[in-house]
């Protein structure tokens, strides 16, 4: 089989180390891929929100199965144009991939189909958000409607921090076209769970749990960011919490979608908050998360590629997916300055941190020139380290990240911490 994976990041290098352990996949192509993906895959030049030249590359290397994986090629209708010239896809078409692209859509929908979510609302108009913003008790947070590269969610602990979030969305245009709206909506305490689930429109699989690190700094401190680090699972998602989501979250969500005429097939991101009231619904987003991905596919035990098909073909419920008991965790290496301003083109020196049998390093941000690799983007590579157990997994994993150096390398010291005193507590 001739497999296109869409995308060219950690995430994509991960989907794609998975999809080669298929015996049937004879060639994989990314679009674009990175540096590090080479060495996986074929690379071309076509940037994943090049609606166009994905089908045409598609249609002329006559490929048997597509992974669309980034949420803007996908909310831009690169499945549905895909499917039009009968090329199979994992992946939702762009009516469903709606329930990540607009956050005001994805509210109205918890809100009409009784999903629990923080209360809410929307707003186009700055001054009236700003007038609702102030009204309420702090803290509050505002995000912008659109995709916003996972950064357009503001926590306010003030007045003043309310005024400048919807200055910034909203009139400054921080996030483009996506402040175009807003939500603003309660702030939620209790510990965070990410849950990927595979589902055909029809069954919920989830995955193994997962616990994202947002802030760029130590113990959760300064900006938001795509993600510095991940470890699974997730000790705060037990199997009574778990029951409940399915229950009360996941299917209803699948359900939800099925009723608005907008089938999702794929994987559906369930960004959860265990709360004093119990799981509430945080954000979804339409595809794999990016670096949950990195360490849950290490522990998937199942094919992934006749996972992907079942979810195309409406046989989830016939297919296997298991996972590994052990542990994972995923320590990003990122730029210097990122999120805001950081430099490119430093020279990445791997020092044989993917030598140990349990280790892996994904590319993120990374290109390959002259055989030289060189930094390309703020989050330049993911180490993960798989392990019997969590303690042993962080680690592992800081052990790999040491190995490699670049000039103004970053990288939080305390992923995984949070979880450990989770687990010490139990």
């Amino acid at each position: 089989m001739k497999i296109m994976v869409v995308g060219g990041g950690g995430r994509e290098h991960a989907i794609i180390r998975k999809l080669a352990e298929n015996p049937e996949v004879e060639k994989i192509y990314a679009l674009p891929g990175n540096g590090g993906i080479a060495s996986d895959a074929q690379c071309v030049p076509i940037a994943a929100t090049d609606i166009e030249g994905v089908v045409r590359f598609a249609f002329e290397s006559a490929i048997d199965f597509a992974v669309v994986a980034p949420d803007d090629p996908l909310a831009m209708g690169c499945v549905d144009r895909l499917h039009a010239i009968g090329i199979p896809c994992f992946g939702p078409e762009a009516r469903a991939a709606e329930i990540e692209a607009s956050k005001v859509f994805s509210k109205n929908l918890m809100k009409k189909y009784g999903i629990p979510t923080a209360k809410y609302e929307t707003f186009s108009d700055p001054e009236a958000a700003t007038a609702y913003a102030l009204s309420g008790s702090f803290p509050v947070v505002v995000k912008a409607d659109g995709l916003a590269l996972g950064k357009g969610v503001l926590i306010c602990a003030d007045a003043d921090a309310a005024r400048d979030a919807i200055k910034t969305i909203m009139l400054d245009k921080h996030f483009g076209e996506s402040g175009n709206r807003v939500v603003i909506e309660e702030f939620l305490e209790g510990p965070e769970v990410s849950v990927l689930a595979f589902t055909d429109g029809k069954t919920v699989k989830p995955m193994v749990s997962s616990m994202d690190h947002k802030r760029v700094g130590d113990h959760d401190t300064g900006l938001n960011t795509g993600g510095m680090g991940t470890i699974a699972p997730n000790p705060y998602y037990t199997p009574a919490v778990a029951e409940r989501c399915m229950q009360e979250i996941f299917l209803p969500t699948i359900a939800a979608m099925n009723a608005e005429g907008r089938t999702f097939r794929g994987c559906l991101y369930f960004g959860l908050m265990i709360t004093k009231d119990g799981p509430k619904v945080i954000e979804y987003n339409c595809r794999f998360g990016d670096p949950e991905t990195q360490v849950v596919l290490p522990l998937l035990r199942s094919d992934l590629l006749t996972i992907m098909r079942a979810c195309e073909y409406g046989t989830l419920d016939q297919t296997e997916v298991e996972f590994s008991d052990g542990a994972a965790c995923c320590v990003i290496l990122a730029s210097g300055g990122y999120p805001e301003k950081y430099e490119k083109g430093r020279e990445i020196r791997l020092g044989g941190a993917e030598n140990a049998s349990n280790v892996r390093v994904f590319h993120s941000g990374t290109s390959l020139k002259d055989g030289v690799l060189r930094t390309s983007g703020g989050r330049v590579l993911g180490v993960t380290a798989t392990a019997p157990t969590l303690g042993d997994a962080i680690h592992e994993a800081y052990a790999a990240a040491r190995k490699v150096s670049f000039q103004d390398m970053y990288m939080r010291s305390d992923i995984g911490q949070r979880a450990m005193r989770a687990l010490n507590e139990q």
